[in-house]
C-alpha cells in the first residue's frame, strides 16, 4: 500500500470515532424528548458514555495487538462496535442506550489505538507526526459532514437509523483494511499476553517523565474538546436559538478547524512537536481569556456574541488538531518496542480522565456558555504549565 492510500485508510479508521460522536449531535433534542423528557440535558451523556467506553477499551486493545497482531484486534473491535450499535438501535430507555454506547466505545477503541500502533510500526518521530497529521486532516472532514448527513437521515428515517449507518461505515473501513493492509507486527516481535510482561511494559511506559506529562496534557486537551462537543448543540440551540441551522454552523467550525492538521503537518518537521503544542496552548489561553473577560464585563455586544462563540469554538477544535498528533508521537517515541502498550496507556488514561472532566462541564450548562469558557481556560493554563515542565530535547 502506498503512503497516500495508507493515510486515507488510517483516516477512515480514525473517522469511525468522529462519526459515532458528531452524527449524534443533531439527534440530541429528539432523543431527550423521547428518552429523558424530565431532564433533557442528560441526553448529552450519549456522547460522553461512548467516549468513556472508548477510553476503557483503549487500555486493552493495544496490549492485545502487541500479542496477536494489529489486524486481528481491529477486526474484533469493529465487530463489537457493530453489535453494540444494533443494541442501541433497539434501546427502549436512556439507560439501555448509555450501556450500549459504552460497549460501542469499547469496540471502537481497537481501530482507534491499534491504528496508532500500526502507524508506529511503519514510521517514527516527526515522520510519524506528519502521517498522523495528514490522517487527521482527512478525518476532520467527518465532523463537517456527519451532523448534516445525520440531519437528513433523521428527517427521512428517524434518529435510530443513525446506528445503521454506524454499522455500514465501520464495515467499509474493515473491508478496506482486510483487503489492502498486510499485518505490520511480525510474529517474532509479538509479546506474550501474560500478566507479568504486561505489568512490566506498563511500568516502563509510566517510568518515562515525558510520557506521563504528555498524557496529562492530552487529558486536558481532550477534556476541553469533549466539553465543547457536549455543550455545542445546547449552547447554539438554547442560548442562541439556532437549533435548525446547527449542522451548518458545526460544519463551518469543523472545516475551519480542520486547517490545523495540514498546518501542523507542514510545520512539525521544521519547528518540532513540543514547540507547536506550546505555541498552540498559549494562543488558546489568550483567546479563551479574552472571551471570558469580554463576556463577564459586558463589553461583548449582544450582536457579536454568537460570532465570538463560533470563533472560539473553532479555536478549541483547532487546538486538538495542532496538539494531539504531536502529543501521541511524543508519548510513543521512547517506547517503539511496546508501541501498542504505550498507545493504550496514553489513550486510555487521557480519555477516561477527560470524560471525568467533560461530563460535569457539559452538565454545568445552565443556558449560558460562561462555565464552559472558564473550564477550558483553566485547562489550557494547566496544560501549558505541564508542557513547560518537560525537559528540553530535539522533539
Amino acid at each position: 500500500m502506498g503512503q497516500v492510500e495508507f493515510i486515507a485508510m488510517i483516516a477512515m479508521l480514525f473517522a469511525t470515532i468522529a462519526f459515532s460522536i458528531d452524527s449524534m449531535l443533531p439527534a440530541l433534542p429528539t432523543i431527550a424528548a423521547e428518552l429523558t423528557p424530565e431532564i433533557p440535558n442528560k441526553a448529552q451523556l450519549i456522547l460522553t458514555s461512548f467516549v468513556l467506553g472508548m477510553g476503557l477499551g483503549t487500555m486493552v486493545a493495544g496490549p492485545l495487538s502487541d500479542s496477536f497482531g494489529r489486524r486481528r484486534i481491529i477486526v474484533i473491535g469493529s465487530v463489537i462496535y457493530c453489535i453494540a450499535a444494533a443494541v442501541a438501535y433497539f434501546a427502549p430507555t436512556l439507560e439501555t442506550m448509555l450501556l450500549a454506547r459504552v460497549v460501542q466505545g469499547l469496540g471502537v477503541a481497537a481501530p482507534r489505538v491499534v491504528s496508532l500502533a500500526l502507524v508506529r510500526d511503519l514510521y517514527k518521530g516527526r515522520e510519524m507526526a506528519r502521517v498522523v497529521s495528514f490522517a487527521m486532516m482527512i478525518f476532520t472532514l467527518v465532523p463537517a459532514i456527519a451532523p448534516l448527513a445525520a440531519s437528513g437521515i433523521i428527517a427521512a428515517f428517524g434518529w435510530r437509523a443513525i446506528f445503521v449507518t454506524f454499522v455500514l461505515f465501520s464495515g467499509l473501513s474493515l473491508i478496506w483494511l482486510m483487503a489492502r493492509q498486510p499485518e505490520t507486527l511480525p510474529l517474532e516481535s509479538r509479546r506474550p499476553f501474560r500478566a507479568a510482561p504486561l505489568i512490566a511494559a506498563l511500568r516502563e511506559v509510566l517510568s518515562h517523565r515525558t510520557i506521563v506529562t504528555t498524557i496529562a496534557v492530552q487529558t486536558l486537551v481532550l477534556g476541553s474538546l469533549f466539553g465543547m462537543l457536549s455543550s455545542a448543540q445546547p449552547v447554539i440551540d438554547v442560548q442562541f436559538g439556532r437549533a435548525d441551522s446547527f449542522p451548518l454552523w458545526f460544519a463551518l467550525v469543523a472545516l475551519c478547524a480542520g486547517l490545523a492538521s495540514p498546518t501542523n503537518a507542514a510545520l512539525v518537521g521544521r519547528l518540532g512537536m513540543r514547540y507547536l503544542v506550546t505555541a498552540t496552548l498559549i494562543s488558546q489561553i489568550i483567546i479563551s481569556g479574552a472571551m471570558l473577560v469580554l463576556t463577564l464585563s459586558g463589553l461583548l455586544p449582544a450582536g457579536l456574541a454568537f460570532a465570538a462563540f463560533i470563533f472560539w469554538m473553532i479555536s478549541v477544535f483547532a487546538m486538538a488538531g495542532l496538539t494531539l498528533g504531536n502529543l501521541n508521537a511524543l508519548a510513543l517515541e521512547p517506547v517503539g518496542h511496546i508501541a501498542g502498550m504505550a498507545a493504550s496507556v496514553a489513550g486510555s488514561i487521557s480519555t477516561v480522565l477527560a470524560v471525568v472532566i467533560a461530563a460535569p462541564l457539559g452538565l454545568a450548562f445552565n443556558g449560558n456558555y460562561v462555565p464552559l469558557v472558564l473550564g477550558i481556560s483553566v485547562m489550557a493554563v494547566l496544560a501549558l504549565a505541564l508542557m513547560l515542565s518537560i525537559p528540553r530535547d530535539k522533539s
